[in-house]
């Protein structure tokens, strides 16, 4: 070879030898598609502790992974649109929770892996196949099991008296009538007679108040976006009917509501990091088995039980995990 086709060559080699180098370490940071249900402020305690954990799993936001955030602030229609917005989008994870959200982001891809930090009941709602193989591209965490009774036996601890239950429940949202269908069924077992209160919209709620009239002596909400915006009104209607309220999210006790059992969604929300860190490192959903709670949070507000003339027992203070004065 003539020393001149040598150094063409060489000289070649140098420039695009850099190139390739230069192209394998700006690799594309993987994207989390983070679909909220209600607000940036509701879910900020759940969003940092997932953000924390992803950390401790060597994803750090802005560095090696990005997250692109969306609320659908209570609002069912929002799901379908922000969903189908990450599938144009092409991001790597959609993380969410809740059957509406969750069902929606199934509907906009079959590809994209979906992680949901709590979902009622997902093999019943049709999330998952099973809970140890969900199949699909779909995995995550369950609310837990038989949470009505518990939650109906702390009422009724509260409210020796009631023998008489409101559930308010939008019938609209597939969820939330499954969670009516246990909480019936946990009523029957304690001989507690049930009245509910079917919404569609906003609109309905004052209305559903009004046709209970003292027909009911404690109210279950049934918590599904449509009640997470109307959350204040709930609390404010049912304050003025002398209802004692049980929830099963501790933001609704927060913002005036007298009790809360449920999951810790924080918690959920560090293990749904822990299933989306086991996805980007080559596992796939469909092998990866939904798990079950396993921390979970009774909330009082000690506000609303004065106002309701309520005394809440020793007992339950004690087991109480948080109590709002």
């Amino acid at each position: 070879m003539r020393r001149r086709e040598f150094i063409k060559i060489f000289s070649g080699s140098a420039v695009i030898l850099p190139l390739a180098a230069r192209g394998q370490q700006v690799a594309k940071k993987p994207i989390i598609g983070l679909l909220g249900s209600t607000t940036a402020s509701v879910e900020s305690q759940r969003v940092a502790g997932f953000v924390q954990r992803l950390g401790e799993l060597g994803w750090i936001e802005g560095r090696n992974i990005a997250i692109e955030y969306r609320w659908a602030e209570g609002r069912n229609e929002r799901y379908s649109e922000i969903a189908a917005e990450f599938a144009r989008l092409g991001v790597d994870v959609i993380v969410t929770q809740g059957t509406a959200a969750i069902m929606a982001a199934k509907r906009a891809t079959s590809i994209i892996p979906i992680v949901f930090a709590a979902a009622n009941d997902p093999v019943a709602t049709g999330i998952v196949a099973s809970l140890a193989r969900p199949g699909g591209n779909v995995t995550g965490l369950s609310q837990g099991t038989d949470l009505a009774t518990k939650r109906l036996q702390f009422l009724r601890e509260v409210v020796p008296a009631f023998g008489d239950l409101a559930i308010i429940v939008n019938i609209g949202n597939s969820g939330a009538v499954l969670e009516m269908h246990e909480v019936q069924a946990a009523a029957t077992k304690l001989g507690v007679k049930i009245v509910t209160l079917e919404i569609k919209r906003a609109e309905d709620i004052a209305q559903a108040f009004e046709t209970l009239r003292d027909h009911a002596q404690a109210l279950y909400v049934c918590v599904e976006p449509l009640v997470n915006s109307n959350r204040d009104l709930i609390n404010t209607l049912a304050l003025g009917a002398r209802l004692p309220t049980m929830y099963g999210v501790r933001e609704y006790v927060e913002a005036g509501g007298l009790m809360s059992y449920g999951q810790n969604l924080p918690d959920q929300y560090r293990r749904a990091a822990e299933l989306v860190n086991k996805i980007l490192r080559g596992m796939k959903p469909a092998d990866i088995p939904v798990e079950q709670p396993t921390k979970f949070e009774l909330v009082i507000n000690l506000k609303t039980a004065k106002a309701l003339n309520l005394k809440i027992p020793p007992t339950v203070l004690t087991f109480a995990d948080e109590v709002i004065e």
